[in-house]
């Protein structure tokens, strides 16, 4: 919310010595967040003045249109004679009042002004738009054209109110008072202990029978409704020049007077209204739900299929206008057009104030992606007292800038209700902030906000209608702390119970994380959410269990609707980026939970607030959320080991990626098997499968290997990119996290190599299962140190791996024989198993 200072003191006396920034300082201190204080006009330096068009000569030969004006600014350039001037604008003519800087000034941005010779004549001086006086879009796009009223070498500074403050305010979801300048000016009111001109406060005439006909047909979704009429409005009536200008502080662009009107009681008052041109409306206005299907065009000039939950406005044709949000083109206000000699402009129109239900306009402007000056107050929370006022001051101010009349009629649709009633202990907001108030300050403060207050040791509080966010004793006790001061509340620190230490499953975690980091790896944290358009990318079956999601019923965007089932999409998002910006050798990891919807989908229950939720609501809870399963990935592309004076370096690749999920697994204390697999994104022929034993029985907990290049194409990745992601809870399950400590043997190793002849698609990690058990318990550790392909000394299609076998007892010194028969063991099984021949 804008606010000028301006229209502030309008309605508080602040202090004449008083700037904005100190007015920030105030309301900062009573809790509203003031971001920013501008000031528009603070680098203006005149002579800036009202000039009158006298002459005007086009000038040819140049590739855009020029003009060469003669303009009286009266005696503002000590002459008297007519200031001549190059313009390339064309929407002025000759007799139009305009404003004109003289040489000497320097306009905003520091642009000093001075006589200077251009297209063949001397400019002496500029012919303004609003853009260069730093006003705002005022919807012409050229030239100021004052009214023709206006005083010749007046000071324009003044005319335009060009030097103001302006308070920028975020104002927070439930302060939605304070999307007026009435609601800050309470609030400044309050802060400077100062009265305050209320200008909701006018003589509203009562409702007769004479006011144009409205059916509330949904008093729930809409609990008041003001129209008023008003009639023979001049055609060529604009808005005046004071009005254009705060629109434009507030950050609105002028219009046509009668919505520039509304709009300005809008952002006076708070209260949205909407105006509708009288001879458009046809019978009877309504509000009611759409019926589904029903069509509506809306005035940003789109048409909308309507919901059975949107409120709409209707007449005897049906929808005219989306409560709360935006009216219908049907019913627009229709404009002025001097070459038509004001044919089809408005001259009577109808003036709607209503209070409209709050998440009904704000599921409809969601539904709709409609947000909306109105629809953001109505969301927030609209003092439904206030509609008639904005009513009344929209009507006065049409009859006195387009010499309306205002009809007798006024029609107003009330539904029943009772002003909301707190109560509480006059001692609670002590209790809450820790500091002793004191009754009187707690009724003090209360009324200053506008309550009304009854009672002793306990408070009966009448909430003002322009708080609905009072709605319990601790809103109560908040107002009361923030305009005493947050800064005077004492500094304690809180005394946590002694804690037990992090779980095990914690410890876990940590532990990974850190060994990840240590081989090299960055954690990226990643967004959770997903387009289910990334399975396709990602080369995943139809029929895969991961592309079954939970989607979200409200996502932050369209596009990313669904909760991810894999941390593969977030981080080969994050390598795709940063490859992007040239970090181009990348080694990125994340641990964080993926979500699997249940098989039988539940409705979880709305737990009670008033009590701590008992083990079965929490059960139920529990069993109507999807499975929560936490993952680890990597992501790996470019250089593992950098170039230099050391060597070479090499290229990340697969190996990489399982040596990653062996990192893993001997972090979780799991014994993590790896055999040849084929899944999703990784490449068929560099993939492998990661398994585990639960319960006796094996299960694939992952995959890790290097990327498809359909995958990297598809996605923009870099060339031989790898990837692997396992399942660390399963991890977790079935692992020993019980520290071993090393054993430090006093007997000699035994080393033996062996090399195998294989075919080429068997695995290297089948002959090493089977060396591993066939050697039995003798042996110590298992490497694989060369593999080797020649077809002219292995034969076509097979490949020799060569291993280091390392043999020890705990008790004894092994002999040759000892180890050469583990050796031969070792062998036979793996011959058995994967047809491996001894090479040599």
């Amino acid at each position: 919310m804008r606010v000028p200072l301006s229209w502030l003191r309008e309605y508080v006396d602040l202090p004449a010595t008083e700037t904005g920034r100190d007015v920030q300082a105030k309301l900062i201190s009573a809790g509203l967040e003031v971001e920013t204080v501008e000031h528009p006009g603070a680098d203006l330096k005149g002579p800036l003045v009202v000039g009158q068009v006298l002459t005007i000569e086009e000038l040819e030969g140049f590739k855009k249109p020029i003009r060469f004006c003669t303009v009286d600014v009266g005696q503002a350039n000590g002459t008297g004679e007519p200031q001549e001037i190059v313009c390339g604008a064309r929407n002025f003519s000759v007799g139009d009042k305009v404003v004109v800087v003289l040489p000497g000034a320097t306009l905003p941005g520091g642009f000093s002004i001075s006589a200077r010779k251009t297209y063949g004549k001397t400019s002496h001086g500029m012919i303004c738009s609003s853009d260069e006086l730093g006003m705002g879009d005022d919807g012409t796009h050229g030239i100021i054209v004052l009214p023709p009223e206006t005083e010749v070498g007046k000071d324009a500074v003044e005319l335009l109110e060009l030097v103001d403050e302006v308070l920028d305010i975020a104002v927070t979801a439930n302060r939605g008072d304070c999307l007026s300048i009435r609601g800050v000016a309470r609030e400044t009111a309050i802060a400077y202990g100062l009265p305050l001109r209320d200008p909701a406060l006018l003589d509203v005439p009562g409702p007769n029978a004479y006011g144009y006909p409205v059916k509330v047909s949904d008093p729930a979704g809409c609990d008041r409704f003001t129209a008023r009429t008003v009639t023979g409005l001049s055609p060529e009536a604009r808005s005046p020049i004071w009005l254009q200008r705060r629109l434009q502080k507030v950050g609105m662009r002028p219009i046509s007077l009668a919505v520039d009107v509304t709009n300005y009681v809008m952002m006076e008052l708070g209260q949205p209204l909407h105006a509708y041109d009288r001879h458009q409306v046809q019978g009877t206005i309504g509000v009611r739900r759409a019926q589904e299907g029903e069509k509506i065009v809306t005035l940003d000039g789109v048409e909308r299929k309507l919901h059975a939950e949107d409120l709409v406005i209707t007449d005897d044709r049906g929808p005219i206008g989306l409560a709360g949000v935006m009216g219908g083109a049907d019913t627009e206000i229709a404009d002025h057009d001097p070459s038509e000699e004001g044919a089809g402009a408005t001259t009577d129109v109808i003036i709607e104030a209503a209070h409209f239900d709050q998440v009904s306009v704000a599921r409809t402007a969601r539904r709709h992606k409609l947000s909306s000056e109105a629809s953001r107050r109505f969301e927030r929370g609209v003092d439904p007292q206030a509609a008639a006022a904005a009513a009344q001051r929209t009507v006065d101010l049409l009859v006195l800038l387009a010499g309306g009349t205002a009809e007798a009629g006024v029609t107003e649709v009330v539904a029943p209700g009772a002003p909301h009633t707190i109560t509480m202990a006059a001692d609670h907001p002590d209790k809450v902030a820790g500091v002793t108030y004191g009754r009187e300050t707690v009724v003090r403060r209360l009324q200053e906000v506008g309550c009304d207050v009854y009672g002793q040791d306990e408070l009966i509080v009448t909430v003002p209608s322009w708080r609905p966010d009072l709605t319990d004793p601790n809103d109560l006790a908040e107002e009361v702390i923030r305009l005493e001061g947050y800064e005077n509340l004492p500094s304690t620190l809180p005394r946590p119970p002694a804690g037990r230490g992090l779980t095990a499953r914690q410890r876990l975690h940590r532990r990974i994380g850190r060994a990840l980091a240590g081989a090299g790896y960055v954690e990226a944290l990643n967004y959770p959410f997903v387009s289910e358009q990334v399975f396709d990318q990602l080369g995943l079956e139809a029929d895969d269990p991961a592309r079954r999601v939970v989607k979200l019923a409200n996502p932050l965007s369209d596009e990313e609707p669904a909760l991810r089932t894999s941390l593969l999409p977030g981080l080969l998002a994050a390598l795709r980026r940063n490859d992007g910006r040239g970090s181009h050798d990348l080694a990125l990891f994340e641990t964080g939970l993926v979500f699997q919807p249940r098989d039988a989908a539940e409705v979880a229950a709305n737990l009670p607030v008033d009590r701590r939720p008992s083990p079965d609501d929490i059960a139920a809870l529990n069993a109507a959320l999807p499975d929560q399963p936490r993952h680890v990935a990597v992501v790996l592309a470019g250089a593992r080991e950098q170039a230099g004076w050391w060597g070479k370096g090499r290229p990340a690749d697969w190996a990489d990626a399982v040596e990653a999920a062996r990192t893993v697994a001997r972090e979780a204390g799991a014994d993590l098997r790896m055999r040849k697999g084929q899944y999703g994104p990784w490449h068929p022929g560099r993939c492998a499968e990661l398994t585990v034993t639960v319960d006796g029985a094996e299960r694939v907990v992952g995959h890790a290997g290097e990327l498809h290049p359909r995958v990297l194409k598809t996605l923009g990745l870099p060339a031989r990119a790898c990837a692997m992601e396992l399942d660390l809870d399963v991890l977790e399950r079935v692992g020993d996290t019980v520290p071993q400590a090393p054993s430090i043997s006093t007997f000699p190793v035994a080393t033996q190599d062996v090399a195998l002849v294989v075919d080429a698609f068997v695995p290297a990690a089948d002959v090493e299962a089977a060396l591993r058990e066939g050697a039995g318990e003798l042996l110590e550790s298992i490497r694989l140190f060369d593999v080797y392909e020649n077809a002219e000394q292995l034969g076509e299609g097979r490949k020799s791996l060569a291993y280091a076998l390392r043999f020890r007892a705990d008790d004894r010194t092994l002999t040759v024989d000892e180890a050469s028969a583990a050796r031969e063991t070792a062998v036979a099984l793996a011959a058995d198993r994967t047809g491996a021949v001894l090479r040599g």
